[in-house]
């Protein structure tokens, strides 16, 4: 190995490290050899489409796109502006999020109900009214179904335009029914199972949807300004520019994004180029990951 390639090995492991501390926090490395370690029967494997499009790049992007449409149901932007603390400690909801989603797609059955059983008791405690004063519950199975909606929805749509390796149409149907296993565990009902009934499911929520002052709050403060140094928000920058390229139409108009046309296509270029380097950069930590898994 030349002295370069040296050189660049080092700073791939040092960006993965960074950006896999802000995604999963600074016991990332613990947590990884719980999550891939544990021997246990797991609901999935690498060859399922969960499997694949959880463990991809394409999920900033993805998760970014999938916090703003969330953020049009009022009652879901109610929950999270009361409940969250997502401006006083945005990471950390962030990493919990990432934590789950790992645990219950990566993780042996038995961690993955306890971390649904944990967030079961959570949602009973989280209520409120929204701007409207209409009640909410997170535990509501309708509030369910749509954050559960949106996050499919966004995650199936970054991996088809950003990854390397797109789903047939067979095994995206498949993503979408295994993606509902967890939101039916969590108390959603209705809860699609292919692509078609995720569209049809999208459409039917649309006459409910719209941005309160606080979604709209809440997309300055993620897209114009995060919570990071001067340094570190171009990158973010492409990430976030895939997330709003990824929203409907009707979406981005709600919020007032003026991504349109010619302008949305770019957005979609900038967010393939960010999801690239995240790519590479998670490469140089993937190591750990499959020494975890073979220990």
């Amino acid at each position: 190995m030349s002295v370069v390639d040296d050189l660049g090995r080092r700073a791939q492991r040092r960006l993965g490290a960074a950006l896999r501390a802000r995604v999963a926090g600074d016991d990332a490395s613990e947590r990884a050899a719980v999550i891939w370690g544990r021997t246990g029967e797991r609901r999935f494997g690498p060859d399922d489409p969960v499997w694949r499009v959880h463990a991809d790049a394409s999920m900033f992007p993805g998760g970014v796109c999938a916090l703003l449409l969330q953020s049009l149901n009022p009652s879901a932007m109610a929950g999270v502006a009361g409940h969250s603390g997502y401006r006083g400690d945005p990471w950390g909801r962030l990493q919990r999020t990432s934590h789950f989603i790992a645990t219950t797609t990566f993780g042996t059955v038995e961690d993955s109900d306890a971390a649904v059983e944990r967030v079961r008791a959570i949602h009973e405690r989280v209520r409120g009214k929204d701007d409207d004063g209409v009640p909410y519950s997170a535990s509501d199975p309708a509030l369910l179904e749509w954050v559960h909606l949106a996050e499919a929805w966004s995650f199936l749509g970054a991996y088809q335009r950003f990854s390397a390796t797109p789903l047939n149409d067979d095994e995206a149907d498949l993503y979408v029914e295994q993606s509902g296993v967890v939101a039916r565990q969590l108390g959603a009902v209705e809860v699609p199972t292919t692509v078609a009934g995720l569209a049809a499911a999208l459409e039917e929520q649309r006459a409910g949807l719209r941005a309160t002052p606080a979604a709209r709050d809440a997309a300055r403060f993620l897209l114009l300004d995060p919570p990071l140094p001067w340094t570190q928000r171009a990158g973010y920058g492409l990430i976030a520019s895939g997330g709003v390229a990824l929203l409907p139409w009707w979406a981005r108009r709600e919020l007032r994004l003026p991504v349109a046309g010619p302008v949305a296509g770019a957005a979609g270029v900038l967010g393939l180029a960010g999801t690239r380097a995240v790519r590479w950069a998670m490469a140089g930590v993937a190591e750990e990951r499959r020494v975890a898994a073979s220990a």
